[in-house]
């Protein structure tokens, strides 16, 4: 069985408030619930269609973001990738939730995101 690749949109440490423009991604390789790789990139795609293409291209099949304009987020749901987004906080307790399956989390979202957090109580 091959890892699962998750990317994480990152800023300061934290999960960048918006992926639309974030420059860097953290790469996750999941195997049994563990983490067995871990790089960070680049990401200077502007376009959507070419940053679409890009986490494509890098094997990703999830992403954890902040904010995420919706024709980018229909490209990458074209191209197969599930997203999780507007999720704020930490980077390494962002993973921690993550690989307990605990995301959505609404402890976890972005501020002033209220109908979001509706939706996660439900």
């Amino acid at each position: 069985m091959f890892p699962m690749r998750t990317a994480l949109a990152i800023w300061n440490g934290r999960i960048s408030p918006v992926f639309d423009v974030s420059r860097q991604i953290l790469l996750l390789d999941i195997e049994n619930g563990t983490i067995v790789a871990k790089s960070s990139q680049r990401l200077d795609e502007h376009d959507p269609v070419r940053r679409a293409a890009r986490l494509s291209e890098m094997g990703v099949e999830t992403l954890l973001c902040g904010a995420i304009s919706k024709p980018l987020a229909n490209l990458l749901t074209a191209y197969g990738i599930k997203i999780i987004s507007f999720i704020a906080g930490n980077v390494e307790e962002v993973i921690s939730a993550y690989l307990a399956g605990d995301l959505p989390n609404p402890t976890m979202v972005m501020p002033g995101c209220r109908i979001r957090c509706r939706k996660l109580r439900n």
